[in-house]
Parts: C-alpha cells; sequence; structure tokens
C-alpha cells in the first residue's frame, strides 16, 4: 500500500515491517522501553533511509539500529 506523504508516496507496508524488525531487536537489546508506543526517532531514521533509496526491508531495519544506536551514544568530549 502506497501513502502519500507530503510529495513523496510512501510504501507503508516495507516501513511498518522495518519497523518492527528494528523495534523488536532494540527492544530487547534495551535500548528502547517496551512499550506499543511508536519510537518517533527511530521511524524517522527509517524514513530518511527509505527516502534515500534503501528498499531492502532487512538492510533498512539494520541500518535503522546502526543510525539509531549511534544517535544514542553519548559522544567523548575532548
Amino acid at each position: 500500500m502506497l501513502v502519500e506523504r507530503g510529495l513523496q508516496a510512501m510504501n507503508v507496508e516495507l516501513v511498518s515491517e522495518a519497523y518492527a524488525i528494528a523495534a523488536n531487536y532494540l527492544r530487547r537489546s534495551g535500548a528502547i522501553p517496551d512499550t506499543l508506543v511508536t519510537n518517533e526517532g527511530l521511524l524517522e531514521v527509517i524514513i530518511k533511509l527509505l527516502q534515500h533509496g534503501e528498499f531492502n526491508k532487512i538492510r533498512l531495519a539494520n541500518k535503522a539500529i546502526s543510525r539509531f544506536e549511534a544517535q544514542a551514544r553519548p559522544r567523548a568530549v575532548a
């Protein structure tokens, strides 16, 4: 199913499947709370990756996990 978001059509099924994979992993690792509430930060990462041309749900989920974890990590101050 395609849904228009702004001016772009988005594959809702692909986004939801990639989100489910990534969120499940992140919940199990303790990076996000185990709730039914959608994590907006993770969803944003997935949508940006999709907009940049990633259409494989497994790669989309894996890249989203990596970027989400990188954003959550505190940065060292010199």
